[in-house]
């Protein structure tokens, strides 16, 4: 075993000092192009949509989370005829506290990203709403171009 574990040191200082002694053929590099993009714009509508519905059920989780936790312990300490171990946040605080089930932790997590996505289809069907009625509007004004200026009462034209 000894004899074994010494050869196999020895090579491996043998591969790893002859290693730094070969020279490796040098790769070309070439500086990478920055393609940057200055807006939103440049982005198709609807992956906007997806975005901004990612970026609002991943923002409201914790606080779906923490809404929905805490319903869940009322609702536990209700349940347990308000027993004192299952009450709000007393698992935090104390030692005998009656402890959450996986499937109270499951079904706790799931309700709150449910909530999450919901609010998030309601941000994306209001955020719609909206832009079919800017949609229509635009669409239904006449056709031509318009150039209103404003200007104070009293101040002559400039020519």
């Amino acid at each position: 075993m000894k004899k074994t574990f010494l050869i196999i040191l020895f090579f491996l200082i043998f591969v790893f000092a002859h290693a730094q002694q070969m020279s490796f053929p040098r790769l070309s590099v070439t500086e990478p192009t920055l393609v940057t993009y200055s807006s939103n714009t440049d982005l198709p509508g609807w992956v906007r949509d997806v975005r901004r519905f990612d970026i609002i059920t991943f923002g409201i989780f914790p606080f779906s989370m923490f809404a929905v936790a805490t319903v869940t312990d009322f609702f536990r300490w209700w349940e347990n005829e308000w027993d004192p171990r299952y009450a709000p946040f007393s698992r935090l605080f104390t030692a005998g506290a009656a402890e959450l089930t996986n499937d109270e932790v499951l079904r706790t997590v799931l309700i709150a990203a449910g909530v999450s996505a919901a609010i998030a289809l309601i941000d994306y069907l209001i955020v719609k709403n909206r832009r079919d009625n800017e949609r229509r509007k635009a669409e239904s004004l006449p056709s031509g171009s318009y150039e209103i200026e404003r200007s104070p009462i009293g101040e002559p034209e400039e020519e």
